[in-house]
């Protein structure tokens, strides 16, 4: 099938423009001896892992489901992370993870027997690193609700509270205070971090960066990157260093692909209703927020064809706009919103049980098929 064949709404994820980041990835991981590995928070389309899993087989992840599908689906390492364990979790995240990192000393207390009970037993078929999770209190995110360096962040402990020496047994430590930065917000998070936790390196094995490295954006300084990191690991030899970029991944790899079903107009706007919906399937555009580039639109001129877009569902807040268009838009023209893939598939909602849009990846040819295709089943099954 060819992508103008299909039926409207789906997203569609490009194999060609997916391999062309992963390459990327490949190459800064092969030329400054780092470990790039997966997060499953940014993207979880599994069924479209075969391509990742030829350039990357580890994976980072935030909750059990996110550990079992790492372990079913790519099969490499699974580097955990949980702001909070509980005693009814730790024995599953210790049994599918190689690396688990806590976020605060009092969880690594309380559970330090459970991972030390796991190393010891030789009938165990691998052993689990703990890393400490920490907070270089370094801010270069602008939008707070990304932003995990704010005073009073839960994210990481400090170094005042570690105190001289790390707690026994803590074999890496961890930092994150990236959301689509660049290598030189980097620079400034690792120059903190160096300040505030350099005196604790010589007794750990790895140091996790965390994501955030928009590695793949058109601007990005890949070799300042690869110079950055080349320079740390010359400072510190014995370290693995492990990135985990979720947006990097698949950044500008996909569009939502959707239809005008309706035009209406009060106080002198025009809303164009499409049959998708920001907040049910494009929920960042209202968090961030952000406008989204649409293929078909013009450049924002008043004195052409000018809309706003609305989601079809109740929700009043359900819209985004404006955009200008050449010539009116009407009902069935198809509008192609860019950059649909990174974040934006994993945190859909069934609000209002709105058709869920369809799932689709094409090739470099351009033939595509579908990877999933939703129900009423899959809304049903989600409820009681």
């Amino acid at each position: 099938m060819k992508i103008n064949e299909l039926p409207t709404p789906f997203y569609v994820v490009y194999e060609d423009k997916l391999r062309r980041n992963l390459s990327l990835i490949d190459r800064v991981k092969r030329e400054a001896g780092v470990n790039i590995i997966m997060a499953f928070k940014a993207n979880a389309l599994w069924r479209s892992f075969p391509v990742i899993k030829e350039y990357v087989v580890d994976s980072t992840a935030s909750s059990l489901n996110e550990m079992r599908l790492g372990n079913e689906e790519l099969g490499g390492e699974v580097h955990s992370y949980c702001p909070a364990y509980t005693p009814e979790t730790i024995t599953e995240f210790i049994d599918g993870s190689t690396h688990i990192t806590f976020n605060s000393i009092s969880q690594y207390e309380r559970f330090k027997s459970d991972i030390m009970r796991n190393n010891a037993n030789p009938e165990r078929d691998h052993r689990v690193s703990p890393g400490l999770r920490v907070n270089p209190q370094c801010s270069v995110i602008e939008t707070d609700l990304y932003n995990p360096a704010l005073p009073g962040s839960r994210f990481g402990v400090t170094a005042d509270i570690i105190g001289d020496k790390l707690p026994e047994g803590i074999e890496g430590l961890h930092f994150h205070q990236l959301c689509e930065s660049s290598s030189y917000d980097l620079e400034k998070v690792l120059n903190a971090f160096e300040e505030q936790f350099g005196k604790y390196l010589p007794d750990v094995k790895w140091v996790n960066m965390g994501g955030g490295h928009l590695m793949t954006r058109k601007d990005y300084d890949v070799d300042h990157l690869i110079g950055l990191l080349k320079g740390f690991r010359s400072r510190y030899p014995w370290l693995e260093v492990i990135l985990e970029p979720g947006s990097a991944f698949t950044w500008q790899t996909g569009d939502l692909i959707t239809s005008v079903v309706d035009v209406v107009e009060n106080q002198g706007i025009k809303t164009a209703i499409i049959d998708a919906s920001f907040a049910c399937h494009m929920p960042d555009c209202l968090e961030m927020p952000y406008q989204p580039a649409i293929e078909e639109s013009v450049e924002l001129d008043p004195s052409l064809p000018t809309y706003r877009l609305g989601g079809n569902s109740c929700l009043s807040g359900d819209y985004v706009g404006d955009w200008s268009f050449a010539e009116p838009l009407k009902i069935g023209d198809r509008l192609t919103l860019k950059d649909m893939n990174h974040y934006t598939t994993v945190k859909t909602t069934m609000f209002n049980g709105i058709k869920h849009p369809d799932i689709v990846m094409c090739d470099a040819g351009g033939e595509c098929r579908y990877l999933r295709r939703f129900t009423y089943e899959d809304y049903k099954n989600r409820m009681s």
